[in-house]
């Protein structure tokens, strides 16, 4: 029986998806449906057990030039899959240094000397959250602990917090080039376009995570709460008093006593870190080249490898800053070197996933999924087409709700909107939607790490912290779905034009909203005060 090129070759992706909803777990999900399809593709073969075994781990099809290897060892010692392992190794060990250097502990001394009103606390939360862009994990470790003794101060709750620290993570990553989860991407678009090249191109249509930052600045400058938060921010107005003491977990103040970190030792290395990986990206992709192969920024940054450039970028960033920190003493050498398996340890979990996901990746593409799908949707009606973007977002938002992961989410369905999509505006736009509903789901649902680690940060009850987020998250999420409706029929219009149109009409759909929202919560204040 022949199961390649035929609706066969969608069977073990869909497992893996199903599976993942009904169990709310992602690794075995997607290992059984690696299996599913290395069991497809011996049965077309006729390989037998042995050909099964061969192909779920590796397992070379062709000969020469045309060869292409599948199985999971292949996945692992691809040297690209490699690199984008390696940088997420060094990316959890600078969050290490970072965390025992004390210049997390440091920024917030200094934030509770300079800041001085309630909207202040709040906007440099944010600011803070958008400046820990490189992982989701270290901003949401990062934040909690330096801004709740700040926010405590002038009456922000903990319910508030959470939302601020949450909508700071994953949407902030999803939007910068230099970051764990575009290396992520990177990883998942391996064939047809450079990966960081699609990512970076699809920023202009991360809706959902640009929106959720304006959200973030209306809510406080608008000064009005909505939903189960308004509750929580009124209770803890109510119960502040000016001469409340501040609490400073025990963590903070250990911090405090035993070392000498400043606000330097937690900037200086994002900056480096930043600087060096841009660096390691042109290198990659032609810039200090001569002669003929040379390129300018901006094509070398497109062209570039984001396996190579970043591991370059993060391994200089990291030497660097341990003797950055060496050297201003307030950290020793053993304990840097103890760093490095703290950061190995952190990173073991998106390791596990990306590597799963590369494999079942493996396997659809053995099986011809790619041809398969490419062929239904060119035979699809074009008002279809120009709707899909809007259906991706929804799909991926559920399917990131349910399983708790982003990451998880885009092992599914990345590979599957690049068969559906080989080119054009269409592709960018569908992949902007998978990562944003990826995001969108990730960050409403009460499984997600990032959820966890949120409510964790403000020491706020989990449940209590996605009660308060979900009206919010749902908000933009119903803005940013009919914002891809919008960029679905503006799609055939040039990118950029496309881009403008679509976000200026969620921009001023989600201020309209918003409106709509306080002028009917203050409405129902007043109703309520009179009677």
């Amino acid at each position: 029986m022949n199961m390649i090129g035929t609706f066969w070759s969608l069977v073990p992706p869909v497992v893996a998806i199903a599976l993942a909803l009904i169990t709310k777990e992602v690794y075995s999900s997607l290992f059984i449906g690696i299996v599913i399809g290395a069991v497809f593709y011996s049965v077309s073969v006729g390989s037998g057990f042995a050909g099964f075994i061969s192909h779920l781990l590796n397992n070379t099809v062709g000969e020469g030039d045309d060869s292409v290897t599948y199985g999971l060892i292949s996945c692992i010692s691809d040297s690209y899959n490699v690199g984008i392992i390696t940088f997420l190794v060094i990316l959890g060990t600078m969050v290490a240094l970072m965390n025992k250097a004390g210049g997390s502990a440091a920024f917030g001394n200094w934030a509770k000397k300079h800041i001085k009103t309630k909207l202040g606390a709040q906007v440099a939360t944010i600011c803070l959250g958008i400046l820990i862009f490189i992982d989701d994990y270290f901003n949401c470790l990062t934040v909690g602990s330096v801004m709740k003794p700040v926010t405590d101060k002038y009456g922000v709750s903990k319910e508030k917090l959470s939302y601020l620290i949450d909508s700071t993570a994953a949407p902030i990553c999803i939007i910068a080039p230099i970051s764990s989860w575009a290396a992520a991407v990177s990883g998942f678009v391996t064939e047809g376009e450079n990966g960081l090249a699609l990512f970076c191109k699809a920023i202009p249509f991360n809706f959902y995570a640009l929106f959720t930052i304006v959200m973030l600045f209306a809510l406080v400058f608008m000064r009005f709460e909505y939903g189960e938060m308004s509750k929580y921010e009124k209770a803890k107005e109510f119960m502040k008093k000016d001469d409340e003491e501040i609490p400073v977990s025990e963590e903070s103040s250990d911090a405090g006593k035993k070392k000498k970190g400043t606000v330097a030792d937690l900037v200086v290395p994002i900056a480096i870190l930043i600087v060096f990986c841009v660096i390691g990206m042109i290198y990659s992709g032609g810039f200090f080249s001569e002669g003929d192969t040379h390129l300018n920024f901006v094509d070398a940054f497109a062209n570039s490898d984001a396996s190579v450039g970043l591991v370059i970028g993060s391994l200089f960033g990291l030497i660097i800053s341990i003797v950055w920190y060496l050297g201003r003493k307030v950290i020793s050498f053993k304990a840097a070197m103890l760093c490095l398996t703290d950061g190995f340890k952190a990173m073991v979990p998106a390791i596990l996933i990306l590597c799963l996901a590369w494999t079942l990746k493996s396997m659809t593409d053995s099986l011809g999924a790619k041809d398969f799908v490419a062929g239904l949707v060119s035979g699809s009606a074009d008002k279809l087409q120009m709707l899909l973007p809007a259906i991706i977002f929804a799909i991926a938002c559920f399917l990131a709700f349910a399983t708790g992961t982003s990451w998880g989410t885009f092992g599914i369905l990345i590979p599957i909107c690049i068969a559906a999509f080989p080119e054009g505006s269409l592709r960018i736009i569908s992949i902007s939607a998978c990562m944003v509903g990826a995001v969108c789901g990730d960050h409403v649902s009460p499984i997600s790490d990032t959820t966890i680690m949120a409510s964790a940060g403000a020491q706020c009850d989990h449940v209590n912290h996605v009660a308060t987020q979900i009206p919010y998250a749902m908000t933009v999420a119903v803005v940013s779905f009919f914002t891809f409706i919008v960029a679905g029929f503006t799609s055939k219009l040039n990118i950029a034009l496309c881009s403008a149109i679509s976000l200026c009409f969620g921009i001023v759909l989600l201020f309209a909203t918003l409106i709509f929202i306080k002028k009917r919560t203050e409405k129902a204040m007043t109703v309520h005060k009179q009677a």
